[in-house]
């Protein structure tokens, strides 16, 4: 790859890595998964840089690229193994911040159960406020497809989130 090339690369993924980790960690719940992902992506996006570089809507193909990564990665040998972080810390169960952070840990926990495939339709419409002919083409799907996706994943999330809350929150609403 020649310097100039090189040098537009490193800028626009220096640009774009906190947005893509931002989506990737969203989607996969795991802050070294997460990189995983964003890592696979940038390093197929090195590869074909001299080609793509000035394709017109840069951005979402490299999201694309990560989404079909996430997708893609239950097809991986190694995803079977299992591995998990340690738990974080309990928050101090008195303060409002607290409350927040549960509220957070439920609907985590929750779009982790989703399927794949809903749970990536769910994060672009509602977290990258993407239209749905645009999720469609990053799915290589129809738009009918994302919005029944879009129903029954909301649907799912729904579910788990009154499963998993505390029958205290549920007589607060």
């Amino acid at each position: 790859m020649r310097a100039e090339a090189k040098r537009e690369y490193v800028e626009y993924v220096t640009g774009a890595m906190p947005s893509l980790r931002r989506l990737a960690y969203i989607l996969c719940g795991d802050e070294h998964r997460a990189d995983d992902l964003v890592q696979q992506a940038i390093t197929k996006l090195y590869v074909k840089w001299q080609r793509i570089r000035d394709v017109e809507h840069l951005d979402q193909y490299v999201r694309t690229m990560v989404v079909r990564g996430f997708i893609d990665e239950r097809r991986r040998t190694w995803f079977r193994v299992g591995l998990t972080a340690e738990p974080p810390d309990a928050p101090d169960p008195r303060s409002a911040a607290a409350e927040r952070v549960e509220e957070a840990v439920v609907l985590r926990a929750a779009l982790a159960r989703v399927p794949r495939r809903q749970r990536a339709v769910l994060v672009l419409r509602f977290l990258c406020d993407l239209p749905v002919d645009e999720v469609a083409a990053m799915l290589d799907c129809s738009p009918g497809t994302v919005k029944s996706q879009t129903a029954r994943g909301l649907a799912t999330l729904r579910r788990y989130v009154e499963e998993a809350e505390p029958a205290e929150m549920r007589r607060g609403r």
